[in-house]
């Protein structure tokens, strides 16, 4: 598979994470254009609002480190369920917001992997464009 290293970080980022509520782990690795990476994973809060999620931890990386998404190749999201591990919903706006369109999201649970992108995962995206004749 082409993003076999890429799910590799993923699953060595999934390591870190911190789960003392769900104990269901999450790793993500972003990949640019230039070959750097951005590790992220799952960390959880007793008021589960504070949680960040492992896709969000690692886009959020890249982009402090000044990466935009014009610089992004693709996203790899490991999880240990038993079944591949979707975005959650505010994963989604994030990345629809966050990502090109058609950037490739690798799934994967060390069982089963899928190459996906947020169109696919988020259809009838609100993005931009929706708020455009609105910003002054």
């Amino acid at each position: 598979m082409k993003y076999q290293a890429l799910v590799d970080e993923a699953f060595e980022a999934m390591k870190n994470a911190y789960t003392p509520y769900s104990h269901y782990n999450v790793g993500a690795c972003v990949l640019c254009k230039d070959g750097k990476t951005f590790k992220g994973c799952n960390i959880e809060n007793a008021s589960y609002g504070a949680t960040n999620c492992g896709e969000r931890t690692a886009i959020f990386a890249t982009y402090a480190n000044g990466y935009r998404k014009e610089d992004i190749e693709a996203i790899a999201i490991v999880s240990d369920g038993h079944r591949l591990a979707g975005p959650c919903g505010i994963c989604r706006q994030v990345l629809a917001e966050l990502l090109e369109l058609d950037t490739p999201i690798i799934l994967s649970n060390g069982k089963e992997t899928k190459e996906t992108n947020i169109r696919e995962l988020l259809p009838m995206i609100f993005d931009y464009s929706d708020l455009e004749d609105r910003i002054k």
